[in-house]
């Protein structure tokens, strides 16, 4: 089926959990006054690794903003989710009693899914038998739960479903929303991604594979994408949830409109599981087809939310990749890394960052790329360093790049 580009996408509703805190005021205006969420991990003991800093969820409690009978039988993933999913919901103005609910669908993404209800309840398997596994554990580790919870919470009987594609899971999974939406399958989808995998397992394999920080002393200045010192990404957890709508039925019913989502594509680098190529092709193909698929000309674009984890190799991929889709007006537009704020949040940063791009639009300012000292090597655009800057923004793209060499980049204007 082909899609129909006349059923015009918007966004109507935007939820956040960050380092920051929840919601997407606090997430937003930390970030434009140039702040830091990251710190030393507190949800468990780092005495024995060698990475002891991360981007949890400071003082998170579901019981303030969940019902708590539902509390018990949600990962924290799938915590993050559905309060991300409420702010949107509400932000959104829908009323689910005039809706069809078989025209709502969820499709929302995750790169882990559950990741602490599998340590806890494999270490209660080990220390106390089978006999004392939870009965809630697969229900609560599979990655389709937030999607499922999201789903029954606002009784969207339309399609349901999960997006796994490492760091590009929220990108992937906005994308087959716009896709659904135009396909005509649904008129609202709830979308977004969401992360919670600051536990001890995780943390260890990502240290393992040498792919973290190790700037332990210094946790505020750990992540600094582009920069020469930069030494890893810093592991993060959080949430990033939209009300994605039919432009048409969002104008029936005078629904706030944030911005138009208007291209999006994904490709895969089929060179190597976990490190890009080097002049990141595969990169660029992605964000080359979203242009097309959005109708728009490389020069039409204003900002770049860059996946810019601070990785040595990511970030100058990243960089030779916008210049080879860009050409000269490479040199013209913005990029900013906010992963320099809250750190990489893996299935969740492309819902975080494609918040930090609708608000730039709306409100005229560009988030900067924080700790960016000294331009490293291979690292040579205007990277927005360390203060917000005015800027007049029509259209922004948002890049997110995982493991498996999934590219997914989408792109959002301002709504005319």
């Amino acid at each position: 089926m082909a899609e129909n580009h006349h059923r015009r996408v918007v966004v109507t509703g935007m939820g956040a959990v960050s380092p920051f805190g929840v919601g997407v005021d606090c997430y937003w205006d930390a970030l434009i006054l140039g702040r830091c969420g990251l710190s030393r991990i507190t949800l468990f003991d780092t005495t024995q690794f060698d990475v002891h800093i991360g981007g949890e969820i400071p003082n998170f409690d579901a019981a303030n903003h969940l019902d708590r009978k539902i509390i018990k039988r949600l990962d924290r993933y799938a915590q993050f989710a559905m309060v991300a999913a409420e702010e949107a919901f509400r932000s959104s103005g829908l009323d689910l009693s005039r809706e069809d609910p078989r025209r709502l669908a969820v499709i929302f993404g995750s790169g882990i899914g559950g990741m602490n209800e599998l340590e806890q309840q494999f270490a209660r398997l080990m220390e106390k038998g089978p006999s004392k596994v939870s009965a809630f554990t697969i229900p609560k580790l599979m990655v389709n739960a937030a999607s499922g919870n999201i789903s029954i919470a606002y009784g969207a009987k339309g399609e349901s479903r999960a997006v796994s594609t490492a760091c590009a899971s929220a990108n992937n999974a906005m994308g087959e929303a716009l896709r659904h939406i135009r396909l005509g399958l649904s008129d609202v989808v709830f979308t977004g991604g969401s992360e919670a995998a600051l536990t001890p397992l995780a943390l260890a394999a990502f240290a393992s594979m040498k792919a973290l920080s190790t700037r332990n002393d210094d946790p505020l200045h750990a992540s600094r994408p582009f920069d020469r010192d930069r030494d890893g990404f810093v592991l993060a957890e959080g949430a990033g949830a939209f009300v994605f709508e039919e432009l048409e039925h969002a104008r029936r019913r005078g629904a706030p409109i944030l911005g138009e989502v208007v291209g999006f594509a994904s490709s895969s680098d089929a060179e190597h599981l976990t490190q890009p190529p080097e002049r990141g092709e595969g990169a660029a193909d992605a964000m080359r087809l979203a242009l097309e698929d959005a109708r728009l000309s490389p020069e039409s674009v204003d900002y770049i939310n860059a996946h810019g984890t601070s990785t040595p190799l990511g970030d100058v991929a990243e960089t030779i990749a916008i210049k080879t889709v860009f050409g000269p007006h490479a040199r013209k537009l913005v990029v900013s890394s906010t992963k320099s704020a809250v750190g990489h949040a893996l299935g969740a940063s492309g819902g975080l960052e494609m918040i930090a791009a609708i608000r730039g639009i709306g409100i005229g300012v560009i988030p900067p790329t924080i700790n960016l000292d000294h331009p490293g090597d291979g690292c040579d655009l205007d990277y927005c360093p360390n203060t917000a800057r005015d800027h007049r923004v029509r259209v922004a793209l948002s890049n997110s790049f995982g493991f498996g060499g999934h590219n997914a980049c989408i792109l959002v204007r301002a709504f005319e």
